[in-house]
């Protein structure tokens, strides 16, 4: 890492989150650096990488240079005349991405100029998450200087409110909350989850949202539904959101509402514009801890 990084005020504790494909091995153990790899048969995996600056981006220069000789393995064997970049994805609050967008995208055009590599951030937020993934493509070396540089903006722009960590999950499992424990529902089965929490903060989180008992391991459909009613004491809810925002919630042909509703699953309905109000009126109707959800997932929008 160069001095000026120093100066600037790097030289701290840091901890970065990356999303990889396919096998992971710790490939930077002699780094220095806390490494650790997200568990289960999942095609995607978070790798955090926390320690002191010095050493987190040693061990992010060994994940690099591994990722750069695995594409000039696979060239070898290729017919492809072009070498294509290095892509690495980062798992960032979404709290944190308009810092590093920056007013009308200068920060981040600035940082693409400086380091001279590709910076795309999602325009949505990964599932059952509130991170967004952000994809830096190009040479090994343009990579580490344009993830040092949106390191320092994370550091001046801390996390606002609470983050829900995004957490691969295997395809086809979907997953529901009940007493702040996870179930991912496999057939006619709900199997409980590791602790979805990452953090004091989600832990509260569920505090707050999810307090209800989790209902019964059921061996049967009929015993699994019993269980979801018993938990399922429902109630409704309204809120008040201004016209110029309820976009942001609706989102494209309504892709954020469908989600906010899968994954708090509350119904949530949106009433029509009223002549001469500057808000809308939204229902939201569930179980306790569905409402809490969605009402959070609302106001993180």
């Amino acid at each position: 890492m160069d001095s000026s990084l120093v100066e600037g005020g790097l030289n701290v504790t840091l901890t970065i989150r990356l999303l990889m494909h396919g096998k992971v091995s710790v490939m930077a153990c002699n780094s220095g650096a806390r490494i650790n790899i997200s568990e289960g048969n999942c095609p995607e995996r978070i790798i955090t990488l926390a320690g002191p600056t010095t050493s987190i981006f040693k061990a992010f220069s060994m994940i690099i240079e591994k990722l750069e000789e695995d594409i000039s393995t696979s060239m070898t064997n290729s017919t492809a005349t072009s070498k294509p970049p290095v892509t690495m994805r980062l798992v960032v609050p979404a709290s944190q991405c308009g810092s590093l967008i920056g007013k009308g995208g200068c920060k981040i055009k600035e940082i693409r100029e400086s380091a001279g590599a590709q910076v795309q951030v999602a325009g949505d937020m990964l599932p059952n998450s509130t991170e967004r993934a952000i994809t830096v493509a190009g040479t090994p070396q343009s990579i580490i200087e344009c993830v040092k540089q949106i390191c320092v903006v994370m550091l001046e722009s801390p996390p606002k409110g609470v983050t829900i960590p995004y957490r691969p999950k295997p395809s086809g499992s979907p997953v529901i909350f009940a007493g702040g424990q996870a179930y991912a529902v496999q057939g006619q089965h709900a199997i409980p989850q590791p602790d979805v929490s990452e953090g004091p903060s989600l832990t509260k989180l569920h505090q707050l949202a999810m307090q209800q008992s989790p209902f019964p391991i059921a061996h049967s459909n009929q015993g699994f539904q019993a269980g979801m009613d018993a938990s399922a004491q429902t109630g409704s809810h309204e809120l008040t959101i201004p016209n110029d925002l309820i976009g942001c919630i609706i989102g494209r042909q309504g892709a954020k509402i469908n989600e906010i509703r899968q994954m708090s699953g509350a119904q949530i309905k949106i009433a029509n514009p009223v002549e001469g109000s500057t808000d809308r009126q939204v229902t939201i109707t569930g179980s306790h801890a569905s409402i809490s959800l969605a009402e959070y997932l609302i106001n993180a929008r």
